[in-house]
């Protein structure tokens, strides 16, 4: 039985709201690492990035990660990088990881209507949909190689996808469904 699930994939799948409404369901605690990590840095990953560039973001990233890894009873939503550095990876390894996926349309227009996006998120490369379609290219086989479980979550709704990541947590006995 594992202690602790992480969600990764690009930023505007739903990692945190579905870490949210997941732990609910689990009777486990949840977090957002991102914004774990600007508590605890006190600023944006925005601004970090412009401090101290992806470099030292993803440095910061790693120490919060590790932290996180040895929370018990622990939905965590990943930053959608999270995946690039190696030994993040292998701390992945330290609970179920599922990777959420979505039309690299349907994250453009999610990221559009989210206002946090612009203030609190950098561009990484040349911004709008050419970004994300580049960036899922290069992180996929990452992705791929960290996840014990994929799901879209394009169309079904946010309790969906919730259902659906619970019924396969049951067939995998991957947790104790039952909230203590």
């Amino acid at each position: 039985m594992t202690e602790r699930i992480f969600l990764i994939g690009y930023r505007g799948t739903g990692k945190s709201t579905i870490a949210r409404l997941l732990g609910e369901r689990l009777g486990w605690t949840w977090c957002d690492a991102d914004q774990v990590l600007e508590q605890r840095f006190m600023t944006t990953i925005r601004q970090i990035f412009a401090n101290e560039g992806e470099a030292g973001f993803r440095a910061k990233e790693a120490l919060i990660l590790e932290e996180l890894a040895t929370r018990n009873r622990c939905v965590i939503a990943t930053g959608g990088g999270v995946v690039l550095c190696p030994e993040n990876r292998d701390r992945l390894k330290s609970g179920v990881t599922i990777w959420l996926t979505a039309d690299p349309t349907a994250i453009w227009q999610r990221l559009e209507a989210d206002a946090t996006t612009a203030e609190r998120r950098p561009d990484l490369a040349q911004g709008g949909l050419a970004e994300i379609e580049e960036l899922l290219r290069v992180r996929g086989p990452f992705y791929h190689a960290s996840a014990d479980w994929c799901i879209d979550s394009t169309q079904p709704t946010q309790e969906q996808v919730v259902d659906q990541i619970v019924a396969w947590l049951q067939a995998h006995r991957s947790v104790d469904i039952l909230k203590t």
